[in-house]
């Protein structure tokens, strides 16, 4: 019996090139972007902690402060009043209409990862969307689309979280697009455990 011998054709030599070329650009961005766009720690919240994929992965929502925006209804925000029932200046919550959403521009301000509304439609492309429920804080809104994070099985041990407990994420963020997993950490009354 004859084995055929295997050859590769020239379109196949190109198209394997073209998609080395592919894979190695959106590498070298993420690392430029690692190297180059802000780092932040935020608090995060477990969404799936184990994923259908291949491996251990963490889904987790990122917190975000949103307290410089400006709500899509007036209406939803709710504000610290005085014995006299007029409203203080400082941090509002979300009254209780329902869910708030908004396309938000994320930074890094005073080393914390803030949301600011995008009022220009024209600029929508470079946002995320945020969520916020009734009785939420300004300052915890979260973003609706979870970041991914691999959990080495080594880290078992400490997911699920207990009570009292907090999760916080590194992240990179880029000037588009959602920010970018770099690391997670539990908190544990004031202290902190880097999950590897």
């Amino acid at each position: 019996m004859k084995i055929a011998r295997l050859t590769m054709s020239a379109a196949s030599m190109a198209l394997l090139v073209v998609q080395l070329l592919l894979v190695s650009a959106v590498a070298a961005e993420y690392l430029y972007q690692r190297w180059r766009c802000p780092r932040v720690w935020t608090r995060a919240t477990e969404v799936d902690p184990e994923g259908r994929m291949r491996g251990r992965y963490l889904e987790a929502q990122l917190i975000v402060d949103g307290c410089r925006s400006t709500l899509p209804s007036a209406k939803a925000a709710q504000f610290p009043r005085d014995v006299n029932g007029a409203a203080l200046a400082g941090p509002y919550g979300i009254g209780s209409l329902g869910l708030v959403k908004f396309n938000g521009e994320l930074r890094v301000e005073n080393n914390e990862l803030v949301t600011v509304k995008i009022e220009d439609p024209r600029k929508t492309e470079i946002g995320q969307q945020v969520n916020a429920g009734p009785g939420t804080r300004c300052s915890e809104m979260q973003l609706e689309r979870p970041v991914a994070f691999y959990i080495a099985k080594g880290a078992q041990a400490r997911l699920p979280l207990r009570s009292g407990q907090e999760l916080w994420a590194e992240v990179t963020v880029p000037p588009k697009g959602p920010p970018r997993p770099l690391r997670l950490a539990v908190k544990d009354n004031g202290v902190w455990s880097p999950l590897e």
